[in-house]
């Protein structure tokens, strides 16, 4: 299933490398399109939706998930 968040505190094309590559490393991610406040990802397992808000607001990032 798809998850699209809104990111606050992206600001540049280095931040987006980093948001691709957080959430790259929750298991079960396959990270779509990512840019500067907006991030894509496909997950196979819903379970782990939390996962990947977790590692963005532990980046310092605020994030939520939108419909």
């Amino acid at each position: 299933m798809k998850h699209e968040f809104a990111i606050e505190g992206m600001h540049c094309d280095g931040c987006v490398r980093r948001v691709k590559a957080l959430l790259g490393k929750v298991e079960g991610a396959t990270v779509g399109d990512v840019s500067i406040g907006r991030a894509v990802v496909e997950l196979g397992d819903d379970s782990r939706a939390p996962a990947l808000l977790e590692v963005l607001v532990k980046a310092g990032y605020q994030a939520r998930e939108v419909a």
